[in-house]
């Protein structure tokens, strides 16, 4: 008797992959975190977006919180049909970032170019306080 193990994924695509269960889009961007003497820098990928498409903001807890949404509507006539087509495709992202102590939030500054979203978080400057004094001697 021979056995065929591969009928356990056809039932499962034959269930799942129809119009009736429709497929999600569970894919988050990819971040690099890069860090260097004078700052730290975030790096997402987002191919296609554009910079109104992303929210960028520090919230009361003093975390970084990088949003990315996108709405798209595709319509389609076909005036021989009278027939109207609508696609809608839905990106949705949000991600919080702990920033490190040393962060100088006052100057975060953000852009967006050729699919990528890139955060400079500056480090704050360190200022050593002169210790010049006179010495008693005893």
């Amino acid at each position: 008797m021979m056995r065929n193990s591969a009928w356990l994924p056809t039932v499962f695509n034959d269930i799942f992959d129809n119009t009736f269960v429709p497929k999600a889009n569970c894919t988050a961007p990819a971040i690099n975190v890069k860090e260097n003497d004078k700052a730290y820098t975030v790096e997402l990928a987002a191919p296609g977006m554009k910079k109104e498409d992303f929210n960028v903001h520090i919230n009361d807890e003093g975390n970084l919180i990088i949003k990315m949404e996108q709405k798209q509507e595709n319509k389609e006539e076909d005036k021989n049909t009278r027939y109207l087509r609508r696609e809608f495709s839905y990106t949705k992202f949000e991600q919080t970032l702990i920033l490190p102590d040393d962060v100088d939030k006052n100057k975060i500054s953000a852009k967006v170019e050729h699919g990528v979203l890139t955060v400079e978080l500056p480090k704050e400057v360190e200022t050593k306080a002169k210790v010049a004094r006179q010495i008693a001697i005893g």
